[in-house]
């Protein structure tokens, strides 16, 4: 009778429960989006997600992510029926309250709870009205910590049903320059490969995770609830011997301080093994595998001891010995036979471990002591403080202590304190399958010293982040931050004082310049300054006690409100429409359960507006002396011409834009400026005056130019431009300029510069195009003339075809692409909307609502379509210039079929740069093409972007004839 009830009382309870929570089958989430922005290694990350309740009854919507440990929750909303309701960040005892009062009532009451070793979990819900919709938008920051030589950005991507308009951006702006970049991760898988992209371009980089609907349901980190996995980028940033990287803004620097090409300094190091009865199986097994691997990473130059303790202390040897060959396999022999039994003395274990350091001074050498227990101290002396005192003691500031707490049945809180008492960092090993892996993992971050006692000065700095240093170790960094006093950077001078093996260094601020930022970015650098101050305080409270505890606990307080920061100290309220519950989000301290508490280069280039051959109107209509001279009095001003050494020849001139090389000189002048008998071509083109080599087009890109012997077109001696020149003054001060020495005529064997009259027709309308590398290298780029249809996706196997039409503005974008997915279902995009073409039925859609086009989705943002078709997806980004509105389509999931044509489906570059002289060739499949430096825009990122080029013909760059990528309609 008893069991029945019982039963019957869980099902009740389950029932309940089943009826309480929400049921994400009741609603539609629709749009999901994180977009994830770096900025000189300090991440801002926004997560929004929209979603609908399809249903004809209010139901309660849950917002469910999970961010990064390590970092701040600043900003939280929710738009409903345009309404927005903003979190607020309040002290948790003013909070507490309506937290309390909330869990009391059995109500919602959302939290950040720890999930995993690196994540927390945010939640909160709110009830949505029939046939209505919310906007969540989470936003969170964090500085990136530099580990064993790179930085890793975690995103986790868990929207808890598949999502027709997925996606993830990331922007990474280092001013330092991008040395690497890749990506890992769960999702970063095979089935997946084809939904990320990645766009290197020197200081910045892009990643884009774009996974169709199909592709959320079958990866390996994926099901019928859809994706729930991390997408990990990895890199790291340029760095030399010198000081580092300084940024400052608005009265506040951030510096990071990571040199390179310094020399390892041998270590001391103890290892301390708890090997008491709860290390008991898995655990003890792991540490046996960890600690072998660990020695054999031992320099020979190192010298170690080895530890173990449970009641009792027990000694491999009683000195510190060389890490040579023949005492490493020995305490290997040791290691293996480390066995759990009895109590934990932890005092007595770090009392001797620091003792075997301090009898074995070296100089030279960088001292280490490391921890590792899973439990609380129960032999020996086990009151905590009294612990803490006497290791504190015994260490005397002169090697760090690292403590690594193995699973969660450790008194964490009581190791990270005494590490930090100590110089050293508490470290979590998680009970996995990984744990030996983990356990050798933090041994190689703390295995290669480099730098010892490093002290940090800024002469004109104040409110400074931690300065002081124990160690610097390879593959780390050093982040310093602070204010500079009355925002004087001329006074403002860094230096880094520490010791390297036997001698003391010194890395001095007189060959680094503290860069500004400029007001865009300035913003950031005091939020570096927040963050970083709000983490050491946390830090340094913890290891207080009495009046001083309560002053940091203070000051930490008023930063993380003003900051907005969800610290351990405060709290966010989640406002809600009246009526709804408050929730009170908390940021948990680590182990607490779940429900407790960039410079754009540019180079000025020579354009030739020489006509082609074929283009023959102008032979005889040379201008005279007296025309010529007219030309140079239409208020000119002319600099640096000296016709003795053939010095550039620049002129400026409110109808003629002048220009010139090293080799040749070249001079437009506007219609307006020519001669009369020349205007017959009519128009506003240029006409050409040129010594040298006549070239296609502007911008048409390869080739060397006509050599001026193969055109038909009159001669003009350069003495005549002498005095017609010399004429000229005052405008061109003539008195003092030299004059070219008199040329011998002889005829038939005389130098001629000559003066080429190109025809009035229009510049031509070019687009100038990019073909990315896989590396830093720089891209191709070619110009298409005219406004084209092109080709820019064929995919036959899946009835997909994309084109495009050219719009008429010069370097602009198109006016207009079509999307053709079987037979009967087309999707023309322009600037001003989506029209859909579904058998003879035609819509035109101007809204934000996903379109479903048989088998295709297509969405509309502010500043971008999205196209799903298959398994591809299209971007099509909406740019402006000069007033004009224009496409630019990128392909963010390329298919993975090999039988794709188009621009889009081009591949990227590959070429090896080939030095002559003083030109640049490129060796393309074994062919060599003559490439000029050249800039193009990057019109495939939100925020277009000048970088530097190759320019090359079409032909050349596409290794195709360009006619391959018309087509002859939309």
């Amino acid at each position: 009778m008893e069991r029945t009830v019982l039963q019957l009382t869980l099902f009740g309870l389950l029932l309940a429960l089943a009826t309480t929570l929400p049921n994400k089958d009741d609603w539609d989430i629709y749009s999901f989006h994180i977009n994830s922005t770096v900025t000189d290694r300090y991440a801002t990350t926004v997560i929004t997600s929209r979603v609908a309740n399809r249903m004809d009854e209010s139901k309660e919507i849950e917002f469910h992510v999970r961010i990064p440990k390590n970092a701040f929750i600043s900003k939280f909303r929710m738009f409903i029926d345009g309404q927005a309701y903003d979190g607020i960040v309040k002290a948790k005892e003013q909070a507490q309250k309506q937290y309390t009062d909330a869990v009391s009532r059995g109500q919602s009451a959302g939290i950040v709870s720890s999930v995993g070793r690196t994540l927390e979990e945010f939640k909160t819900s709110v009830t949505v009205a029939a046939h209505q919709k919310v906007t969540f938008e989470l936003t969170y920051e964090e500085l990136m910590k530099r580990t064993l030589g790179k930085y890793e950005l975690q995103i986790h991507a868990r929207p808890m049903q598949p999502v027709k308009d997925f996606k993830v951006d990331v922007y990474i702006h280092e001013k330092a320059g991008i040395s690497f970049i890749n990506v890992k991760g769960g999702l970063s898988t095979k089935a997946l490969a084809n939904a990320i992209t990645k766009t290197h371009a020197d200081k910045q980089a892009w990643v884009h995770f774009y996974p169709t609907e199909d592709q959320q349901k079958t990866c390996d980190s994926c099901g019928v609830d859809g994706m729930n996995g991390d997408l990990v980028i990895v890199y790291d940033v340029n760095r030399d011997t010198s000081l580092g990287d300084i940024k400052k803004s608005d009265g506040y620097f951030v510096h990071h301080f990571a040199p390179a090409g310094l020399s390892r300094i041998p270590k001391n190091v103890v290892f301390l093994i708890d090997q008491s009865g709860s290390m008991h199986g898995r655990k003890i097994e792991q540490t046996r595998i960890a600690l072998i691997h660990i020695l054999n990473d031992l320099a020979e130059d190192d010298y170690f001891g080895l530890i173990t303790f449970d009641g009792d202390i027990i000694h491999w040897k009683r000195e510190l010995v060389q890490a040579s060959s023949g005492n490493v396999e020995s305490a290997k022999s040791f290691a293996r036979t480390i066995r759990d039994r009895g109590a934990t003395d932890i005092n007595q274990a770090v009392l001797k471990g620091a003792s075997m350091l301090n009898a074995h001074p070296r100089e030279g050498s960088a001292s280490i002591l490391i921890l590792l227990t899973d439990g609380d101290p129960t032999s020996g002396e086990t009151n905590i403080e009294v612990i803490q005192s006497n290791v504190r003691r015994a260490i005397a500031d002169k090697f760090p202590l690292y403590c690594l707490g193995f699973g969660f049945d450790v008194n964490f809180n009581f190791l990270e304190k005494m590490s930090l008492q100590n110089n050293g960092v508490a470290r979590r090993i998680y009970e996995d399958s990984d744990a030996d892996l983990q356990l050798k993992g933090f041994y190689e971050e703390v295995a290669t010293p480099l730098l010892t006692d490093l002290t940090l000065l800024y002469t004109g700095g104040t409110n400074l982040t931690q300065t002081n240093f124990s160690m610097y170790y390879n593959g780390s960094e050093i982040v310093v931050a602070g204010q500079i006093t009355d925002n004087d950077v001329e006074t403002f001078a860094p230096q880094v004082v520490a010791i390297s093996g036997r001698r003391k260094v010194t890395f001095s601020g007189t060959n680094t310049s503290v860069e500004s930022t400029g007001t865009e970015s300035g913003g950031h650098i005091q939020r570096v300054w927040a963050y970083l101050t709000v983490k050491q305080l946390l830090e340094k409270e913890l290891q207080l006690s009495g009046p001083e505890k309560e002053k940091v606990k203070k000051d930490a307080l008023e930063l993380s409100l003003k900051y907005s920061f969800v610290t351990p100290l405060t709290s966010m309220v989640v406002t809600k429409p009246p009526g709804e519950n408050t929730d009170v989000l908390h940021k948990p301290k680590e182990g607490e359960a779940p429900g407790r508490q960039a410079n754009t280069r540019i180079r000025q280039h020579s354009f030739r507006l020489h006509s082609p051959p074929s283009h023959r109107g102008f032979a005889g209509m040379m201008p005279s002396k007296k025309h010529l001279h007219d030309v140079i009095h239409l208020n000119a001003t002319v600099t640096n011409y000296d016709p003795r050494v053939n010095n550039p020849l620049l002129f400026t001139h409110r109808d003629a834009r002048f220009s010139v090389n090293a080799r040749s000189f070249i001079i437009l002048f506007s219609a307006n400026a020519m001669l009369p008998d020349m205007k017959r071509g009519g128009g506003a083109g240029y006409h050409m005056i040129s010594g040298g080599m006549a070239g296609p087009p502007v911008g048409a890109g390869g080739g060397a130019g006509y050599p001026l012997a193969a055109m038909p077109v009159p001669a003009f001696d350069m003495e005549d431009f002498d005095d017609a020149f010399y004429a000229a003054a005052p405008i061109g001060r003539a008195d003092s300029i030299p004059r070219r020495p008199k040329l011998q005529k002889r005829p038939g064997n005389r130098p001629r510069p000559t003066f080429v009259a190109a025809a009035t027709t229009p510049a031509p309308l070019l687009h100038r195009f990019l073909l990315k590398t896989d590396s830093a290298s720089p891209p191709l780029c070619f110009d298409v003339n005219g406004a084209a249809l092109l080709k820019l996706l064929h995919h036959p196997s899946r009835e997909l075809y994309v084109n495009g039409e050219l719009d008429s503005v010069t370097n602009g974008g198109f006016k207009k692409i079509v999307i053709h997915f079987t037979a009967d279902q087309h999707v023309e995009v322009t600037t001003t909307g989506v029209t859909v073409r579904l058998g003879q039925n035609v819509t035109h859609h101007t809204g934000q609502d996903p379109i479903t086009v048989g088998s295709m989705t297509v969405i509309r943002r502010d500043k971008e379509i999205d196209v799903a078709a298959a398994d591809a997806r299209l971007i099509i980004l909406v740019h402006q210039k000069n007033g004009e509105e224009f496409l630019w389509p990128v392909l963010r999931q390329k298919p993975s079929a090999t039988n794709m044509e188009g621009i889009l489906a081009l591949t990227p570059a590959v070429y090896e740069e080939v030095q002559q002289a003083s030109l640049t060739n490129l060796k393309i499949k074994d062919q060599e093409i003559s490439a000029t430096s050249a800039t193009a825009v990057d019109y495939g990122v939100v925020f277009p972007l000048t970088m530097n080029c190759w320019l090359m013909s079409a032909e050349s760059a596409l290794q195709r004839r360009l006619d391959d990528f018309f087509v002859a309609q939309l």
